[in-house]
This record gives C-alpha cells, structure tokens and sequence, in this order.
C-alpha cells in the first residue's frame, strides 16, 4: 500500500472521490452528493456511461421484473407474455447471483427494482417489461437512460471530470501520524479525498475503457483478486457444421455444461442463437459462466436439449408413429418441430441419409435421433474473450469488503461497487441492478462524517 506524504492544504479537497463514471459509479456519485458530500466524479474516457450506450443492443436492459415488489412500479407497457407470478422481490435478483447474492442484500435494501424503476421515472424515463421479464426504457434507447443520470448527477452538484485516467491512489497522512484521507494521483495533477468509491468496473468490453485498472489500485491496498475471466460471453465450439446455420435462433433450449463426469456444471432453459463463430443467445450466455471458472485440463462439453418439453420416451413413440405413416422422408417429420437445416444436420450428425423415408428407418437410427434431440453434444473450444463479454466474473474478494457498507475491511474509508467486485450474474438485467445497488450503498456509506 502506498502511503503520500504528510496532509498539505489545497483547493483539490473533496469529502468523496468517485473513480469511474460508469453505472455504479454514477449512482455512487449521485447518492453522496445527494447526502451532502462534496464529490468528484473521475472518469478516463471522454464522456460518462459509454459502457450503458452500447449495452443491450443500444438499449439498456435496466432491470429485471422479477425482482419487483410492486407490478405497480412501472408506468410503462408491460408484455402479457410476462407472468406476474415469476416475481419473487429481492430474492430474484440475489439467486441470479448465485454464492454471491447473499452478499448483495443490504445493497438492494437501500435501492431495489421498485426504487430504482422510481429513480429512473422521476427523470421522465418510461421504462416497460418484456416477455421475458427484462426492462427496457420505453424509448428503446440507452442514451436516455445515460440523460436521466446525468441530469440528476447534475443537479447533485457532484463534479464530473472526464479525461481523467488514474495512475494511483495513496493513503494521506496527517502530521500527526492519523490518516487523513486519500490523494488520488491523475494524469494531469492530483486531488485529495476523505474517502474513495473504486467503480471502474471489470474487463470486459475493453473498447469502452474498462480493461481492470481497479484491479491494480485494490491490490495495492492488500486487496485478493478472484482472477477476472470472461462471463455472459459467446461459445466457439469445435464442428463446423452448426457454422452453417448462422442466423438461426431457436427460442426454447436448455443448454448445459459438462466436464468429463458428474452433473452439468451450469444449466439455463432459453433462447440459443447460431452464429458465424458458433452459439450465442441467453442460454449460451449465462451458461459461460461455467466454461469461465473451470480450470480442468479437460475439454467442456455443451448439450443442448432442443425438445425440452418432451421425454425421450415420448419423443421416441411420437417418431415411431410418423415414421409408419405415408412415406416422408425423416427430414420432413423432423421438420414439422425444428428448422429444415437444422433436421438435416441432425441427420449428417447421426449418420443418417437425408434422403431416407421414414418406413426405411431403423431403430438404431431412430435411437440415434432422439439422443441428439434430447442432448445434443458440442464440444467447447473457447469462449470469444473480454471483447465480447457483457460481465467479468472474477475481481475483487467479498470477503474482504463489508456487505453493509461495500468499505474495505483492510482499509478505511475505501469503498468498492459495481463490477471490480467478484459478482456476476444471469443475463437479463441483474448486472445492472447489482451496479445500481452497490452504487447507491457505496456513495451513502461514504458520505457519512468518519
């Protein structure tokens, strides 16, 4: 840990430094200003919130319903393919979350969906809930969620500096020894602070300014680092003959994750998409996770149920019934449930013609299908990187940082939020409350007199 030199005056003196202007750091920098602190918000890139434009697709899946006390919280249209029964309040959010949720409950008891859903229409920002539980603004544009933060960060009286990159971050002595704060050492100058919020998220999505700078300023001040991998991220998978479906989105899959032997490691029930590369969508996503913190020798296998809601048994009777009836080809009954391309490469992959009819199919044959319906295996090669991945698992320790404040146990008056944390969770908006939440508790926290 790095300590400056002993407490000089200077007109650079704030109460609270918030480092990294991207969600939870703005919400961090709101909140303590809002309790009365004098604050600076640091940010290195040329504007706040780059990392909320670009996310779900330019338009910021904010939240997520399911974490909602209140269907009533939101003005906005609401799918009816939505089920109000799938809400479960703060308990939703912290099991996306999964060993790390608990440590997420004393920050989504000072802002959870309902209130946050509150803080984002209080600025004239709609927000409405999808079908699959996910909320957008109405707009569909993440620039008016990035204009509600800043204005209310605005009217805050916080400052926000941009162009700003960190080189360090040291503890202030006083002359008598005590501590005094902090001097955070930028490009050009320095500032002083009583205390600091460390938000300058993970790696991932490098272009947007987050390549782990946060990591380095922790571990200067003792902190462990669970070493940051790339999650929510897209598979590369070893056959090219699913390259050949690009395109193709298949809206009901459970995929699943498998080392060599025992149960899979990670499973999720939802959309699979093809790709130039090899699967994405939000099954695929959030199943990376797995394919993130494994660290066997051995290669991971993907499995994708592609008739979740059927047995084998019945998928097995329900073939042998079309295969007697008339004379279509195998492709053609297969077709009537999957995509013809699809059907076919199923059949390439268990070695059966395209061109057989049903009555000519075996039973070995028939066996053969069903299995690849029901568990269809890929073998994982990689995943695409930080450069595609939408979280970091991985970061900062959470042991070593106090739940019902987000300080540092090691250090006082060092506060941590948002992703340079080891906490990521499913896709569908939960990383974003968990930025929003630590955010607020970290800049309430901070604001308090020492």
């Amino acid at each position: 840990m790095t300590t400056a030199e002993p407490l000089d005056r200077s007109d650079q003196q704030y109460d609270v430094a918030v480092l990294g202007a991207g969600a939870a750091g703005l919400v961090a920098a709101i909140r303590a200003a809002e309790c009365g602190a004098r604050v600076v918000l640091v940010e290195k890139n040329r504007r706040a919130g780059v990392k909320i434009l670009m996310s779900g697709g330019t338009r910021c899946n904010i939240t997520n319903a399911r974490g909602l006390r209140r269907l009533e919280a939101v003005s906005g249209p609401i799918d009816p393919a939505f089920d109000p029964a799938q809400r479960r309040g703060t308990r939703a959010i912290q099991d996306a979350f999964g060993a790390g949720g608990p440590f997420l409950g004393h920050a989504l008891r000072r802002l959870d969906v309902d209130q946050t859903v509150r803080m984002f229409e209080s600025e004239g920002l709609a927000v409405k809930i999808e079908g699959n539980g996910k909320l957008f603004p109405v707009s569909d544009r993440a620039v008016d969620v990035l204009e509600a933060l800043t204005r209310r960060l605005e009217r805050s009286g916080a400052e926000l500096r941009c162009l700003s990159p960190v080189r360090s971050v040291e503890r202030r002595n006083a002359e008598d020894g005590e501590s005094a704060g902090f001097r955070i050492v930028l490009a050009e100058g320095s500032i002083d602070a009583r205390r600091v919020i460390l938000a300058v998220g993970g790696k991932s999505y490098p272009g947007c300014g987050t390549t782990g700078d946060g990591y380095a300023v922790a571990q200067a001040f003792g902190h462990t680092l669970i070493d940051p991998r790339p999650a929510l991220v897209p598979l590369r998978i070893v056959p090219e003959w699913p390259l050949t479906l690009k395109g193709l989105t298949l809206s009901d899959v459970v995929a699943s994750v498998h080392g060599p032997s025992g149960p899979p490691l990670q499973q999720r029930r939802e959309a699979v998409l093809f790709t130039h590369f090899g699967l994405s969508g939000p099954a695929i996503l959030d199943v990376s996770r797995a394919v993130a913190r494994y660290d066997g020798s051995d290669r991971l296998e993907l499995r994708l149920d592609l008739r979740p809601g059927v047995s084998r048994e019945e998928l097995d009777e329900r073939l042998q019934t079309a295969t007697r009836q008339g004379r279509s080809s195998v492709s053609s009954i297969l077709s009537a449930d999957l995509a013809h391309r699809l059907a076919d490469c199923l059949l390439d992959v268990c070695g059966v013609p395209r061109t057989r009819i049903g009555p000519d199919l075996s039973r070995s044959e028939r066996l053969r299908i069903v299995q690849a319906l029901k568990g269809l295996a890929l073998p994982i090669t990689d995943t695409l990187g930080f450069e595609k991945a939408e979280v970091t698992s991985g970061g900062v320790h959470l042991a070593e940082v106090d739940p019902r404040t987000l300080e540092s146990r090691l250090v006082l008056g060092f506060h941590l939020c948002g992703e340079v944390l080891n906490l990521d969770g499913l896709i569908g908006g939960y990383n974003f409350q968990a930025a929003w939440s630590t955010g607020w508790l970290a800049g309430e926290s901070a604001s308090m007199p020492s």
